[in-house]
């Protein structure tokens, strides 16, 4: 299934772009290969105001969000989930401001001690937030939804009942990365099940633009996951039972420069299968270890 993504932006690097009522939108110039032009840091409300997602260690990022809430008090900084992409701007911005943040946990939820695609061990919420919790400040009101897959401590926040800040879970412009230990692929087909549950207008992804027709961008999302799963499956079942090798066999066009990216995902996909007890591995969970079909 054909997933139509979509590159294109237009947007100024530290200007703010009204969204919706009550939603701004501060992109940070961290553009990479994992980061489209760079993290979206919003603004929810006005005068009293939440920023989710302050992006990287990025002093020039975090003036321009001061300057877009010039007047305003920050009373909350949310936090989506713990990449180094997203939380390191935190500690920057509350040298600013006595906004409290907010997330499910600490990188991993204190269970890992590293990560391949970088992970924010420095960042402890000061407010620990579970799945359904309602936060208030001013005039808005945020319901956080946990949708794990991309990472374990993963929150998406639903500002009304049809649009969702839904961070790395779901992007516009390509499919997000599933690595293991932190990422898991079964959890991330719930969480996308999860989405396709609800009823939401349009998606605000922490990286490139809004998602207007959710359900049928992440039905087709799923359905290119469970193609991945099973040409996973058919290379083992053809022989082929190392990650480095199934690599080049399922991403045909990919650049090899992503391979390394390309195997984590593969990775994830193996995850799903020891899961599901489809496959089974020679020695746990590894890039190195060799899969066969049970």
């Amino acid at each position: 299934m054909d997933i139509p993504f979509s590159r294109e932006l237009d947007f100024t690097y530290g200007k703010p772009d009204q969204l919706a009522p009550g939603l701004r939108r501060v992109i940070c110039p961290n553009s990479g290969s994992f980061t489209l032009f760079g993290t979206g840091s919003y603004i929810i409300g006005q005068g009293e105001v939440a920023i989710v997602d302050p992006g990287p260690a990025d002093d020039g990022h975090i003036q321009a969000l001061l300057a877009a809430t010039q007047g305003e008090r920050i009373s909350h900084i949310l936090v989506t989930h713990t990449h180094i992409d997203h939380s390191p701007g935190c500690r920057l911005l509350q040298q600013y401001c006595d906004a409290e943040t907010w997330a499910m946990g600490p990188h991993g939820l204190g269970r890992l001690t590293a990560d391949a695609f970088g992970g924010d061990f420095d960042f402890k919420p000061d407010q620990t937030i579970v799945d359904g919790q309602i936060i208030k400040g001013g005039d808005w009101r945020v319901e956080c939804l946990y949708t794990p897959g991309h990472s374990i401590n993963h929150m998406s926040f639903a500002l009304s009942e049809d649009m969702l800040l839904c961070g790395d879970l779901v992007m516009g412009w390509s499919t997000t990365i599933v690595s293991p230990p932190d990422g898991n692929m079964k959890d991330y087909m719930q969480s996308l099940e999860r989405l396709l549950g609800r009823g939401d207008r349009v998606l605000y992804p922490a990286h490139g633009g809004p998602i207007e027709s959710p359900q049928h961008y992440v039905r087709s999302l799923y359905e290119h996951r469970m193609q991945r799963i099973d040409q996973v499956r058919s290379c083992i079942g053809d022989g082929v039972h190392q990650v480095a090798d199934m690599v080049p066999l399922i991403y045909t066009e990919l650049d090899s420069s992503m391979y390394g990216a390309a195997a984590q995902s593969v990775l994830g996909s193996i995850e799903y299968l020891i899961a599901t007890e489809a496959v089974s591995s020679s020695g746990g969970l590894s890039l190195a270890s060799e899969y066969r079909l049970t």
